[in-house]
């Protein structure tokens, strides 16, 4: 329940931010929403600016959201290890020493998120500590690493960005058309009218998420290959894949679960954010 209230409080906290720079910017340079140029404005503010205010809030929320402590001070060995071995890999992959945090859950899983490269958070799960071994922990970590390096986060949230909004442009163009004839002089008004965008959205929105899960997948290929050559060899990291095999499923949510090591259950390969075990570990085996 806490992860849903503050995912719905930031959603509306970014949807209450644009509409008023909305406001202000249109008012300001006189552009006319219901023209194409101002809707693909219109679009393109949502559809970026929600991506981009998502992306500068990550590290806070996914922070808040899996309890992730950040490690201050080791205060273990195994805190330790960690921190020498984040260390390690960030340097031989030219990258900013990221922020190294533990959270609590069953699942072996980890994550990494930021802004940019230099300013990451890179977060492991209890349940993967106890349950992999620590040449698997390093591969784990360092394709983490290697999404950092790769600027994955920046590189998604743009891909994102550009299909919102297209999805937002062409659910009120079309909707705009339909209602009025193929007159767009009148967009703004209606239930008609905002009942077809909605459709229209969900629509656009499920075979936008096609494209993004496909590039997704992309990433994850990417940082495997990362993680590989970050730890002398693919061994590792086929080893870890294998132990994921035995996972529970992922309880990561949003922009969060696309960049864990392991993804959500899915009947259909089109909707998921990671492709199948055995088709990485294949990859993994095929390349080195």
């Amino acid at each position: 329940m806490k992860r849903v209230i503050l995912f719905l409080a930031t959603n509306l906290a970014v949807i209450l931010v644009l509409s008023i720079v909305l406001n202000v910017v249109f008012s300001f340079l006189g552009i006319d929403r219901s023209s194409i140029g101002g809707l693909l404005v219109f679009a393109a503010i949502f559809g970026f600016g929600g991506s981009f205010i998502s992306l500068a809030m990550s590290k806070w929320m996914a922070k808040r959201s899996t309890g992730a402590v950040v490690i201050e001070q080791p205060r273990n060995a195994t805190e330790q290890w960690l921190m020498n071995t984040v260390a390690r890999q960030a340097k031989a992959a030219g990258i900013g020493m990221p922020e190294v945090a533990i959270y609590d859950s069953p699942e072996m899983n980890a994550f990494a998120t930021g802004m940019n490269r230099n300013d990451a958070l890179v977060a492991v799960s209890t349940g993967l500590l106890r349950n992999m071994r620590e040449d698997e922990v390093e591969a784990v970590l360092a394709h983490e690493v290697s999404h950092i390096a790769n600027g994955d986060m920046v590189t998604l949230t743009l891909i994102q960005g550009v299909v919102n909004t297209f999805v937002i442009f062409l659910a009120r163009l079309i909707a705009g058309m339909l209602n009025n004839n193929g007159n767009n002089n009148n967009q703004g008004g209606g239930l008609a009218y905002f009942a077809t965008v909605m459709i229209l959205e969900i629509v656009f929105g499920v075979l936008a998420s096609i494209i993004v899960m496909w590039f997704s997948r992309q990433r994850e290929y990417r940082a495997d290959a990362g993680a590989a050559r970050l730890e002398g060899g693919p061994n590792k990291m086929i080893a870890a894949l294998e132990r994921l095999k035995h996972n529970h499923e992922s309880r990561l949510e949003g922009s969060m679960m696309a960049f864990g090591i392991a993804g959500g259950a899915n009947k259909s390969e089109l909707f998921l954010s990671h492709p199948p075990l055995e088709k990485r570990i294949a990859a993994l085996r095929s390349q080195f």
